[in-house]
């Protein structure tokens, strides 16, 4: 902006959300809800710049959407549907002054749509950017709240709570929803050695194509909700997230892969579209090469992706991970790490 002078610099990080053990009770429709989460490496990236607004336009944040390769202006005061709404409207949900103007830049390290999470994990840290430049009030998980306000308030998605909280507090979670969208997180705290081992084996696989499956997830949760809170299904998700909780606990990777495949079942067999034919590929790969774990990642359907629990030796991991290349159509794994931690927000000195 011609004659605009830089004021500060702002950056903001948020990690991804994979295998989520009891995923689809985070929800409205389902009351009461555990989740078990891990947050992974590469994370969404935000730079914030804030500058002066000498001629007090109103379309005075521009937006740099660098993974879409897009560049747009809007009104703060005024977001639209037209173009990116979470943008828009997380960029709104936190006010700037009339004086000020901003640029911002989003780098998301995947692919869109892969199931992990990447809308909220781009709201908490666009959030976390804007509550710093602002001044800095809000706590992780006010800002993951705000985040899930956003995706479902303004702009009317459906949305669970788990990947706004994953965002905000990174590494392992167990989220204790007691009443939507009321939640306790406790974080697991693993022996060193089952940390690393856990990371080292851990494996996020991209099935070729975005995640589309929104008809299969309204014919879902029309299910779910004529079931009720005391849905059966709900009922054994919920106690899945228990089970992988005590797994992790007791330090047993073997009896967490058994979890993550029971899960994996549960989603099947709640509608069989959920686990798409790309995805059973995978798991015939995974059981020839002996891996301990797989589940599709999120809410399921066609395309996204799908995390492994590969095997402890790095002679068979290594063949699973060859075979899962060959397979070609865009199917690959990404690189992925266990992240400690969860959002950060910082200024550059």
């Amino acid at each position: 902006m011609s004659g605009a002078r830089l004021i500060k610099i702002i950056h903001c990080r948020a990690p991804l959300r994979v295998n989520d053990i009891g995923g689809w009770t985070d929800t409205w429709f389902s009351g009461e809800g555990k989740v078990l989460n891990v947050a992974v490496t590469p994370a969404v990236e935000v730079q914030v710049k804030v500058l002066s607004n000498p001629g007090r336009i109103s379309r005075r944040v521009e937006v740099h959407a660098e993974s879409y390769g897009e560049r747009f202006r809007l009104d703060p005061d005024h977001p639209a549907r037209d173009r990116h709404p979470l943008l828009q409207f997380a960029i709104a949900a936190i006010p700037i002054a009339g004086r000020f103007s901003l640029e911002v830049r989003i780098q998301s390290p995947v692919p869109a749509g892969i199931s992990t999470g990447t809308s909220a994990a781009v709201a908490v840290a666009l959030l976390g950017a804007m509550d710093l430049a602002a001044g800095g009030r809000r706590t992780p998980m006010q800002i993951a709240s705000l985040a899930h306000i956003v995706e479902t308030e303004k702009l009317k998605q459906q949305s669970g709570i788990q990947d706004q909280i994953c965002a905000a507090r990174g590494g392992i979670s167990f989220i204790h929803m007691s009443n939507y969208p009321k939640a306790k997180v406790h974080r697991m705290r693993l022996a060193p050695d089952v940390w690393e081992e856990l990371g080292r084996r851990l494996l996020l696989i991209y099935l070729g194509r975005p995640h589309r499956s929104s008809a299969i997830h309204e014919q879902v949760i029309a299910l779910l909700e004529r079931g009720g809170p005391q849905c059966r299904e709900l009922d054994k998700l919920r106690d899945l997230a228990d089970r992988a909780r005590d797994r992790l606990r007791a330090g047993d990777l073997e009896g967490y892969g058994a979890v993550m495949i029971r899960n994996n079942e549960c989603q099947r067999g709640l509608f069989p579209g959920l686990v798409s034919t790309e995805a059973d590929e995978i798991i015939r790969l995974a059981k020839k090469w002996k891996a301990s774990g797989w589940k599709v990642n999120g809410a399921g359907g066609k395309g996204g992706s799908l995390t492994l629990l590969a095997p402890a030796d790095d002679e068979l991991r290594q063949g699973l991970h060859r075979e899962i290349l060959a397979l070609g159509r865009g199917i690959r794994p990404l690189p992925a790490a266990l992240s400690p931690e969860g959002m950060r927000a910082w200024r550059s000195v």
